[in-house]
Formats: structure tokens, C-alpha cells, sequence
């Protein structure tokens, strides 16, 4: 387990809008944002998401590639020893592992979340997650249901 759990606005929007929220306290206990991930969010965020004021200037090198949001969220990732970085977008993933700081996605969330027994099933939820905009490939499904032995 992490010390820190920084999460980019993906997550926190798909979590959101799917009423699992709570899923990524319950897995990670307290998450760590940037005000410019809070400004993305542009939702009130409950008691146990704190918001970190960036204390590096990483995050510019990298605002010419990503958005700010994903860009802050790796800055603050990198100032801490043991932190995990939850955040979809493939340019974002690539230079977060480039830097050294591990990686998950929302999808990873889920498969973390079913094998400690948090969730059931994850088919609900990515049945769920069919119904927003999040992009996600049949392929992906496909992986993800299997990983946690729902195929």
C-alpha cells in the first residue's frame, strides 16, 4: 500500500458520475488532489480528499504535452517516496513511469477494489461506466473481467 494516493480528475469524475466515489476511500482511505485537479472536478470533494498545494515546479515541464490537471497530478506524485498515481490518460502514464512513480488507472481501481473485497463484481460497475463517455475498448473489458475471474 502507498503512503500517498494522488489521483488526476479522470478518475474522480468517473467515480463520480457512476456513484462509486466512496469505492476510492474505501480502497485508499485518503486521496491526494492539486487545486487545479479540484478546479476539473468542479465538485465539491467530501472530507478525506485533501487538497495539496504544489511545493515543485514539475508540473511545467510537462504542461506543454498534458492537460494541467494530469501534469499537476504528476508533480505532486514525484515530491513523495512511496506514492501511487491514479490516471488514465496514456501520455500522462507514460511520463508519470518515465519519472519512476507508479501507476494505475480507474479500471485498476476496480480490479484492486474487487480483490480486497470491496467490490462483488465488477461487471455492474463497468456496465456502469458503458453508460458515461469514458472511453473504454471492448479489449480492455475483456482484460479487466478477466483479471478478476468474471469472464
Amino acid at each position: 500500500m502507498p503512503n500517498v494516493t494522488v489521483a488526476d480528475t479522470s478518475c474522480l469524475i468517473l467515480f463520480y458520475k457512476i456513484g462509486e466515489l466512496e469505492l476510492l476511500k474505501k480502497l485508499f482511505g485518503k486521496l491526494h488532489i492539486t487545486d487545479t485537479v479540484l478546479k476539473e472536478f468542479n465538485h465539491p470533494v467530501p472530507d478525506w480528499i485533501e487538497i495539496v498545494q504544489l511545493k515543485t515546479d514539475v508540473h511545467k515541464g510537462l504542461s506543454g504535452y498534458l492537460d494541467p490537471g494530469e501534469a499537476t497530478s504528476i508533480a505532486l506524485a514525484s515530491v513523495y517516496e512511496e506514492s501511487l498515481l491514479i490516471i488514465d490518460e496514456n501520455k500522462g502514464r507514460k511520463a508519470a513511469k518515465e519519472m519512476g512513480i507508479p501507476v494505475t488507472g480507474s479500471l485498476g481501481v476496480l480490479i484492486a477494489a474487487k480483490n480486497k473485497g470491496h467490490l462483488k463484481a465488477v461487471k455492474p460497475v463497468l456496465e456502469k461506466i458503458q453508460e458515461t463517455n469514458f472511453r473504454i475498448s471492448k479489449e480492455l473489458i475483456g482484460s479487466v473481467l478477466e483479471k478478476v475471474k468474471e469472464s
